[in-house]
């Protein structure tokens, strides 16, 4: 089965109204207000749209967080059966400080065709396309560099490496600086993050370090449709994160992830960005209940794969927040 084309509008819009709400808490310091707003505002667009959709990355179980929760339903029950993906705010700080890189996100496949992944963190390394073996997770610092520079015919010099600024990442850090790579650090927004291997004008080269696993199959679902490189491995630390994989179906807690095991057939992906991207205008209002926004939208099936950036005016009600 295709996904129909009526569910990119229908996904822009949602993903855009989210944007819209978190967007009246810009500066204000409250990132759980933000997060909230969006939350609010992505569920009663969801259940607009005549599907039976399923949270399977989401915020928490029902128990857990009054959030768009995992194993949720949503929609009409009028329509298609989906798996979906939500990230209401990536970047709730940046929301909070009013800071660039603030995105609002989504992605939906036909139903059992997302990976339910739990929440615990990933590592992960992505790259634009490469040769099959080239780059993997089991390699060194060194090895996946030499490689990437080789294929690139180029010199690890030349190279740009993006890793979340954590102090986990030090040692990766220390190791890029030894082979003279440069390097990128960002404070928060790891689907962001792996999304910059996606065009040459980003300057990235490899997206590389651990961050949330839910983030990563967010960004896999995008990454699928620019014919990108990824690879995560879910890290369990301790033995309730091993019993909640257990329970979900995942035996081989030292697995490692590629893209197709991630996503499977037809996808979409939307992100508005609520404050200012590389690669995007975050929310300018047009006028009382009018709003501008830009939203990045990828879009795979089975016989291509389109990306683009969608700019829309849209009518939103104004957000009164609940404290």
């Amino acid at each position: 089965m295709t996904i129909d084309k009526k569910y990119l509008d229908l996904l822009i819009n949602t993903t855009s109204k989210a944007a819209i709400a978190s967007s009246f808490m810009l500066g204000k310091k409250d990132k759980i207000a933000a997060d909230k707003a969006a939350v609010d505002s992505m569920r009663k667009e969801l259940n607009k749209i005549d599907m039976n959709g399923e949270i399977v990355i989401g915020e928490g179980a029902l128990d857990e967080a009054p959030m768009l929760y995992t194993g949720e339903l949503l929609g009409t029950k009028n329509g298609p059966k989906f798996d979906i993906a939500v990230d209401p705010v990536e970047g709730t700080n940046f929301v909070a400080s009013n800071l660039p890189g603030a995105l609002s996100v989504i992605s939906i496949t036909e139903k059992g065709n997302l990976f339910k992944a739990p929440e615990t963190y990933m590592k992960k390394i992505a790259t634009a396309k490469v040769e099959k073996g080239l780059i993997d997770l089991d390699f060194s610092i060194k090895k996946n560099i030499s490689n990437l520079a080789d294929f690139k015919n180029s010199n690890p010099s030349n190279l740009t490496a993006c890793i979340l600024d954590r102090p986990r990442h030090k040692k990766i850090i220390e190791e890029l600086n030894k082979l003279k790579v440069k390097v990128k650090l960002i404070t928060d927004g790891d689907i962001a993050g792996a999304l910059l291997v996606t065009k040459p004008i980003y300057g990235i080269d490899i997206f590389i370090g651990t961050g949330g696993g839910p983030e990563g199959v967010l960004a896999a679902t995008a990454l699928d449709a620019y014919d990108c490189f990824f690879q995560g491995k879910f890290i369990f630390d301790n033995e309730n994160d091993i019993k909640i994989a257990k329970r979900m179906g995942i035996n081989d807690l030292n697995r490692k992830y590629n893209l197709n095991e991630i996503v499977k057939g037809d996808s979409i992906f939307c992100a508005t960005a609520i404050t200012d991207t590389m690669s995007m205008q975050g929310i300018k209002k047009k006028s009382n209940n009018s709003y501008i926004t830009e939203t990045l939208v990828t879009h795979k099936n089975s016989k291509n794969s389109h990306h683009y950036i969608e700019k829309k005016e849209i009518i939103s009600e104004n957000v009164k927040i609940k404290k």
